[in-house]
This record gives C-alpha cells, sequence and structure tokens, in this order.
C-alpha cells in the first residue's frame, strides 16, 4: 500500500530515499484536509492568484489545471494545485458563503443542515415533519377572528415546512 485509504496521503516505506518528499506531501495535504475551510465552490476556472494555502470546491465542468476534478477539494501549494476527492460526509465551511458545505449522495450541499430533531439545551424544539393539519371548519359558532388566526398559524407552520402543506 502506497497511499492511506481514504484521502490518498503518501505512505512511507522501510528504506525509501527521500522520505521527506512523501512526509511533506502528507502534510500538506492533511492541512488542507482536516477542518477544511474553502474561499468558494462551484467554481470551474483555478483562481489567477491564489496564495498557498487556499482551497477551492471545484464545480461540475472544469476546465483548464482543474480539468477532470469536479467535486474535489483543489488546494494551492508552492508545489502547484493539489486534489482530493471528498468522501461521504464530508464538511467544509465555504469562506465567500459564510455556510458549511456538506459531501452527500456524490454531490456537494451548501448551507443545508440535516438531522432528524433539532435540540436546544436538551430540549426538542423541532423533530420530524408531523402530517397535514386542516384549516378549521364547521362548528356551531363561527368565530372569524380566531379562524383568521388559527389559519395564519398554520399557514405558517406550512411555510417553515413543520407541518405537511397536506
Amino acid at each position: 500500500m502506497s497511499a492511506t485509504a481514504r484521502f490518498a496521503l503518501p505512505l512511507l516505506h522501510p528504506g525509501q530515499a527521500q522520505k521527506e518528499l512523501f512526509h511533506n506531501e502528507a502534510l500538506t495535504l492533511a492541512d488542507a484536509l482536516i477542518q477544511p475551510c474553502v474561499e468558494d465552490a462551484g467554481l470551474n476556472a483555478p483562481p489567477s492568484a491564489p496564495a498557498p494555502g487556499q482551497c477551492w470546491i471545484v464545480g461540475e465542468s472544469p476546465g483548464g489545471a482543474w480539468a477532470g476534478e469536479a467535486g474535489s477539494i483543489a488546494s494551492w501549494t508552492a508545489g502547484g494545485w493539489r486534489f482530493s476527492a471528498p468522501r461521504e460526509g464530508m464538511s467544509a465551511w465555504i469562506a465567500s458563503e459564510g455556510v458549511a458545505a456538506r459531501y452527500m449522495s456524490g454531490a456537494w450541499h451548501a448551507g443545508r443542515v440535516t438531522a432528524t430533531r433539532l435540540e436546544i439545551d436538551g430540549e426538542q424544539v423541532v423533530g420530524p415533519r408531523e402530517a397535514a393539519i386542516d384549516d378549521p371548519d364547521g362548528g356551531t359558532v363561527v368565530d372569524l377572528e380566531a379562524r383568521a388566526a388559527i389559519e395564519a398559524v398554520l399557514d405558517a407552520l406550512r411555510a417553515h415546512g413543520l407541518i405537511d402543506p397536506g
């Protein structure tokens, strides 16, 4: 085995000459991949004046020095571009947008949070979407103001995706 299984970091071999080159290459890639922060996502052409240590998430139709690297994390180093293929569940911070991106099902998804519930101080505040709730209808005494308030609450819950629009 000449590289690690997940991110293809180069491994050293007994008796290998110039081990420092392989060690430094592994450190360079680890520097880009541990808690990654990218300048931007979705670019298809490399920036004209990158600084060492800057990274980008390559777009879907890359060209030039990024050709063939769609979806990869492109890192600029003193030795040129280094590309790392993302792994399922990997996250990166997109500095230009101020949001996190997660690699899921073969694509990057920026600004999306996926969870089964949201808790604050141990209390669930949002859980799975509940079934649709019908608008008020019928009754022997119709209070138009109360009915309008209930409909407004239901509309807001539907708009936020908390209950099924039905």
